[in-house]
């Protein structure tokens, strides 16, 4: 388990890097700029996963949690939203989307599983479209 203190520390890196005496390359890039750079990393962890290597596994998941907290990063400094709030609704996904395991439905298969999953899913995206 991600020590709370070792969170905090990326996340006062971030702030450092789009800071006043922050990198100035960081702080020029967009969602747009960045979409090149997140798509190579999430092939690089896909590549990582099948090569079975957790040593290369670990260091793409954090490249791909760098692009996670760098979009993060830009949407703060624009007052839209931050790194806290898409773990917000990140946490609230998860239990509306399980649950067998954070309310009363009972299942006896992952195949069940999946099929709830996928009905709550479509009721979402049916309710914000």
């Amino acid at each position: 388990m991600i020590k709370k203190t070792k969170f905090i520390e990326l996340k006062k890196v971030f702030k450092t890097l789009h800071g006043p005496k922050g990198c100035l390359w960081d702080k020029k890039q967009t969602h747009q700029s960045l979409l090149g750079g997140l798509r190579e990393e999430t092939w690089e962890l896909i590549q990582a996963i099948k090569s079975k290597n957790s040593e290369h596994v670990k260091e793409e998941l954090g490249d791909v949690l760098l692009h996670v907290m760098f979009h993060a990063q830009i949407a703060s400094k624009k007052n839209k939203f931050d790194i806290e709030d898409v773990i917000d609704v990140l946490i609230k996904k998860l239990k509306r989307r399980h649950p067998h395991v954070f309310g009363k439905t009972k299942v006896k298969s992952s195949a069940q599983i999946i099929r709830n999953w996928n009905k709550i899913k479509a009721k979402e995206k049916k309710i914000k479209s």
